[in-house]
């Protein structure tokens, strides 16, 4: 199975064990509902093998899932074997970042927090080609040029024709962090200054001086899906990427950046600091 087959599958595998479980209904009884065994519904939760959609489809209607999430899911059966644009990158990704440009591929929206460098979708290249020399895994040039490559194609979801929905939220500390050097951030800051200016982009500044708050824990994404069963909370951490789907995961997330939002500046306030940060330097 390849690499982008695997990705979709977990997605869809943690997507119909959620609706089962939400609706209440057992291996069995779900397999009862569209006429196939319970090993077949077990198979297709844990994302081993293929599937077939009409069966997917007939899940969906027995969960009771509403019209988004059932035109959602069955894409990702259909699908379940297309090629994304980064396969020709497959041997530069690890398995957590094909996940991820899955996932990403296909939200229709994405909610960050940043504490510690501006959210990858809004970095220009010489800012990002400066974290990968700042990392203390040093890497080949060329090794670094495919990561800086493939970060900048990621941005390309804000510009399709039905961009993805970005709402960043940035800790003073971002904007105010030299990375490079002066002339990088000033582009960077620059940058942030455009974006925020784009009907698909929201971009708030947390200063300083709300000191202590709701995600002192660290910085993470929230992949947004067409319903919120499809969502998906995404970590980067220095042990490893994780990937949280459980509802009381999601919901302390959720609740998080919505304590974030309102402690953060509006968008001109944040657009104001950006630019006195950034004339500073």
């Amino acid at each position: 199975m390849t690499a982008r087959a695997t990705t979709r599958r977990r997605q869809l595998g943690a997507v119909l064990r959620k609706l089962r479980a939400a609706k209440g209904m057992t291996l069995e009884e779900a397999g009862q509902q569209v006429g196939v065994s319970k090993a077949t519904v077990s198979r297709y939760e844990t994302q081993a093998g293929p599937v077939k959609w009409l069966v997917v489809e007939g899940l969906c209607r027995a969960y009771g899932a509403t019209a988004t999430e059932q035109t959602a899911v069955v894409a990702l059966a259909k699908h379940a074997k297309q090629q994304g644009w980064w396969n020709s990158f497959a041997d530069s990704i690890p398995d957590s970042m094909d996940l991820l440009l899955t996932l990403e591929d296909e939200a229709v929206r994405e909610d960050h927090f940043n504490c510690l460098y501006v959210p990858g979708l809004l970095q220009t290249r010489a800012y990002t080609v400066a974290v990968q020399h700042a990392s203390e895994m040093r890497l080949p040039a060329d090794d670094i040029e495919r990561l800086v490559d493939i970060r900048m194609k990621r941005q390309q979801v804000l510009n399709r024709p039905k961009p993805l929905h970005l709402w960043a939220i940035l800790d003073e500390s971002v904007i105010r962090r030299v990375v490079g050097s002066a002339g990088v951030m000033k582009e960077q800051l620059a940058h942030l200054l455009k974006a925020n200016e784009s009907p698909s982009i929201t971009l708030q500044v947390l200063p300083f001086s709300k000191g202590a708050h709701s995600a002192a824990m660290g910085s993470f994404v929230i992949l947004g899906g067409a319903e919120p069963t499809l969502d998906v909370v995404y970590i980067d951490a220095h042990f490893g990427s994780l990937f949280m789907e459980k509802e009381e995961e999601l919901d302390r997330y959720r609740l998080a950046f919505e304590y974030l939002r309102a402690q953060a500046l509006d968008m001109a306030a944040s657009s104001a600091l950006i630019e006195r940060v950034r004339e500073e330097m």
